[in-house]
Protein backbone atom coordinates (compact mmCIF):
# COMPACT_ATOMS: atom_id res chain seq x y z
CA UNK A 1 0.00 0.00 0.00
CA UNK A 2 1.23 3.12 -0.78
CA UNK A 3 -0.92 5.24 1.62
CA UNK A 4 -2.11 4.82 4.90
CA UNK A 5 -5.45 6.11 5.98
CA UNK A 6 -6.62 6.36 9.44
CA UNK A 7 -10.25 4.84 10.33
CA UNK A 8 -11.41 8.85 10.82
CA UNK A 9 -9.86 9.71 7.81
CA UNK A 10 -11.67 7.24 6.32
CA UNK A 11 -14.97 6.96 7.49
CA UNK A 12 -14.97 11.44 6.38
CA UNK A 13 -13.85 10.39 3.22
CA UNK A 14 -16.59 7.88 2.93
CA UNK A 15 -19.24 10.51 3.79
CA UNK A 16 -17.74 13.12 1.14
CA UNK A 17 -18.28 10.75 -1.00
CA UNK A 18 -21.88 9.92 -0.73
CA UNK A 19 -22.37 13.97 -1.50
CA UNK A 20 -20.39 13.54 -5.13
CA UNK A 21 -22.94 13.30 -8.12
CA UNK A 22 -21.27 10.80 -9.93
CA UNK A 23 -21.09 6.75 -8.30
CA UNK A 24 -17.66 6.61 -10.69
CA UNK A 25 -15.80 9.04 -8.30
CA UNK A 26 -12.25 8.60 -6.83
CA UNK A 27 -10.21 10.19 -4.09
CA UNK A 28 -7.66 11.95 -5.62
CA UNK A 29 -4.03 12.15 -4.01
CA UNK A 30 -0.77 13.66 -4.94
CA UNK A 31 1.38 16.61 -5.19
CA UNK A 32 1.32 19.56 -7.25
CA UNK A 33 4.04 22.52 -7.48
CA UNK A 34 3.99 25.28 -4.83
CA UNK A 35 3.39 26.54 -1.29
CA UNK A 36 5.70 28.03 0.77
CA UNK A 37 8.23 24.94 0.66
CA UNK A 38 7.87 23.81 -2.66
CA UNK A 39 5.73 21.19 -3.03
CA UNK A 40 1.90 21.08 -2.11
CA UNK A 41 -0.69 17.86 -1.48
CA UNK A 42 -3.49 17.92 -3.34
CA UNK A 43 -6.72 15.59 -2.75
CA UNK A 44 -10.12 15.62 -4.29
CA UNK A 45 -12.64 13.91 -5.93
CA UNK A 46 -12.44 12.72 -9.54
CA UNK A 47 -14.14 10.48 -12.33
CA UNK A 48 -11.28 10.49 -14.85
CA UNK A 49 -8.51 7.78 -14.26
CA UNK A 50 -5.61 7.72 -17.05
CA UNK A 51 -4.23 3.96 -17.21
CA UNK A 52 -1.01 4.91 -18.27
CA UNK A 53 -0.32 7.86 -15.87
CA UNK A 54 -2.31 6.78 -13.11
CA UNK A 55 -2.27 3.89 -9.92
CA UNK A 56 -5.03 2.71 -8.51
CA UNK A 57 -5.36 1.48 -4.70
CA UNK A 58 -8.32 0.13 -3.07
CA UNK A 59 -8.07 1.44 0.44
CA UNK A 60 -11.43 -0.80 2.29
CA UNK A 61 -13.75 0.39 -0.27
CA UNK A 62 -12.11 3.89 -1.35
CA UNK A 63 -10.66 3.59 -4.83
CA UNK A 64 -7.84 5.92 -4.52
CA UNK A 65 -5.95 7.37 -7.69
CA UNK A 66 -2.78 8.60 -7.75
CA UNK A 67 0.14 9.57 -10.29
CA UNK A 68 2.62 7.22 -11.03
CA UNK A 69 4.92 9.28 -10.78
CA UNK A 70 3.93 11.08 -7.62
CA UNK A 71 3.73 7.31 -5.70
CA UNK A 72 8.16 7.88 -4.60
CA UNK A 73 6.93 11.17 -3.12
CA UNK A 74 4.16 10.49 -1.24
CA UNK A 75 4.93 6.94 -0.13
CA UNK A 76 4.39 5.86 3.28
CA UNK A 77 2.18 8.75 3.81
CA UNK A 78 -0.45 8.85 6.74
CA UNK A 79 -3.74 10.79 6.01
CA UNK A 80 -5.95 11.71 9.31
CA UNK A 81 -8.48 13.35 9.78
CA UNK A 82 -9.27 15.60 13.29
CA UNK A 83 -12.17 16.90 14.79
CA UNK A 84 -11.64 19.78 17.30
CA UNK A 85 -14.04 22.72 18.44
CA UNK A 86 -12.99 24.94 15.50
CA UNK A 87 -14.05 22.29 12.87
CA UNK A 88 -12.40 19.26 11.29
CA UNK A 89 -9.32 18.81 8.52
CA UNK A 90 -7.37 16.24 7.18
CA UNK A 91 -3.71 15.89 8.30
CA UNK A 92 -1.08 14.96 6.34
CA UNK A 93 2.21 12.69 7.59
CA UNK A 94 4.64 12.27 4.83
CA UNK A 95 7.88 10.54 5.89
CA UNK A 96 9.68 11.90 2.72
CA UNK A 97 9.28 15.13 3.68
CA UNK A 98 12.59 16.96 4.74
CA UNK A 99 10.98 20.95 4.69
CA UNK A 100 7.50 21.41 6.08
CA UNK A 101 5.76 25.00 6.83
CA UNK A 102 4.25 25.69 9.33
CA UNK A 103 0.85 24.77 8.04
CA UNK A 104 1.65 21.62 6.90
CA UNK A 105 0.40 21.69 3.64
CA UNK A 106 3.53 22.44 1.85
CA UNK A 107 7.26 20.64 1.70
CA UNK A 108 10.10 19.15 -0.07
CA UNK A 109 11.46 15.69 -0.32
CA UNK A 110 15.19 15.30 -0.48
CA UNK A 111 15.17 14.52 -3.96
CA UNK A 112 12.15 16.79 -5.01
CA UNK A 113 12.40 20.27 -4.23
CA UNK A 114 9.05 21.78 -6.28
CA UNK A 115 9.04 25.40 -7.45
CA UNK A 116 7.88 27.31 -3.98
CA UNK A 117 6.05 30.03 -4.03
CA UNK A 118 7.40 33.58 -3.98
CA UNK A 119 4.64 35.10 -2.38
CA UNK A 120 4.44 32.54 0.41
Amino acid sequence: MILNITDAARHQIQEMMKEEESKDAHLRFGVKGGGCSGLSYAMGFEDEVNDELDTIEDYEGIPVVIRTQDVPIIEGTTIDYKQNMMGGGFTIDNPNAIVSCGCGSSFKTATNAGTPDPNC
